[in-house]
């Protein structure tokens, strides 16, 4: 099960270098790529606004 970033996602960039797989890419919000994602949570305790959840 991976991770999804919500649409509270503030596009901040906390989140990307703490992610071991480079999972997470830029956009208008930043999204988490499923099948690259290991589930690990590094990138929740980054987000500031806990935009972060377990899908």
């Amino acid at each position: 099960m991976a991770h999804v970033i919500t649409d509270e996602c503030t596009a901040c960039g906390s989140c990307i270098d703490s992610c071991p797989v480079d999972a997470i890419s830029e956009g208008e919000i930043y999204v988490i790529d499923a099948e690259l994602c290991t589930d690990c949570g590094d990138c929740v305790d980054t987000c500031p606004v806990e935009a972060i959840i377990a899908e």
